[in-house]
């Protein structure tokens, strides 16, 4: 496993990273633990959740495994904003001083290495926000700041306040079907010291080339969980994506790689990237997702990609 640095923190994650998301829901307790584990096997230490993921499951769930480990061998991330609630939701300062604790008391920790704004809210104002963070980090409750899926505009909103702890990570989906960070979040994080942690390099799975045009998905598969977001999966569940990702096959087969770490080493390969983050629900998925790491793709692959996507990469 191969180690970035993420934007200005002093933080050095692991190219790939583990997701609590995809690992807690839906996959039993047994093989979420191995996971785990597994990921600390193969040189992952790096690892991220929210405090809405199960309205805190995945949190207390990581707190009980982690007991285990030493709290300096790996690097925690957690989020806020999503409602945990009726009543609890939105990045007010009441609010993130609420639910930081929520998070260190279900995560059985005095601090989060990573501290994220898992969305943007529009109903509190930014100032307010940002200060709130910057006491949570004055407050030793966590070591940095980020934010996930925020514009461009709202970037450089929060930049242009004075006097307030600055973000160091951006948490956004990218993948080879979908790059539209590329435009304008990737270039401006760049210039000011903030690192990309990728969401779904895999496409919810849809790069790994187990779907198959016109095909019911196979068992087990994340489209055929029931307690899954289908709405993650309907923009990339057409026959026309489909099909493409099958013709990357003959690809990756080529280098002697599978879909999966294809598709993670296309998305190592970019200088904005720190850190790709996975899901898993077998300890095999971590192995094979972890070996991506430090593959390097040459531009006639590159390009050999980009032809195969060409008319269903969205930007």
């Amino acid at each position: 496993m191969k180690y970035r640095k993420l934007g200005k923190s002093e933080l050095h994650i692991s190219e790939i990273s583990l997701g609590s998301w995809g690992i807690y829901e839906g996959v039993e307790q047994q093989n979420a633990v191995a996971c785990i584990y597994k990921a600390f096997d193969v040189g992952i230490n790096f690892i991220d959740t929210s405090n809405s993921y199960a309205a805190g499951g995945a949190e207390s769930f990581l707190g009980e495994v982690l007991q285990g480990i030493d709290r300096s061998e790996y690097i925690l991330a957690t989020k806020v904003f999503f409602p945990t609630s009726p009543t609890d939701k939105g990045l007010s300062a009441a609010q993130i001083r609420k639910q930081i604790d929520a998070s260190l008391n279900r995560l059985r920790t005095d601090y989060v290495d990573l501290y994220q704004c898992h969305r943007y809210d529009p109903d509190t104002p930014l100032e307010e926000t940002m200060m709130a963070l910057t006491e949570v980090v004055c407050q030793g409750k966590a070591r940095y700041i980020g934010f996930s899926e925020w514009t461009g505009e709202q970037i450089q909103s929060a930049l242009d306040i004075a006097d307030v702890e600055g973000f160091v990570s951006s948490q956004p989906q990218y993948s080879m079907l979908w790059r539209d960070p590329e435009a304008e979040v990737f270039p401006l994080c760049a210039a000011n010291g903030i690192g990309q942690i990728v969401w779904s390099p895999l496409a919810q799975g849809v790069l790994t080339g187990k779907y198959q045009p016109g095909q019911v998905p196979p068992e087990n598969s994340r489209a055929a969980n029931e307690k899954m977001n289908w709405y993650l999966l309907q923009e990339l569940f057409s026959d026309s994506i489909l099909t493409a990702v099958q013709n990357l096959k003959p690809i990756a087969q080529d280098l002697g790689l599978s879909m999966a770490q294809l598709a993670l080493a296309w998305v190592l390969g970019s200088e904005y990237v720190s850190s790709a983050i996975i899901g898993a629900s077998r300890p095999e998925q971590i192995v094979d997702n972890a070996a991506a790491s430090g593959v390097q793709l040459d531009a006639d692959v590159l390009a050999a990609i980009d032809n195969v996507l060409v008319s269903v990469i969205c930007k």
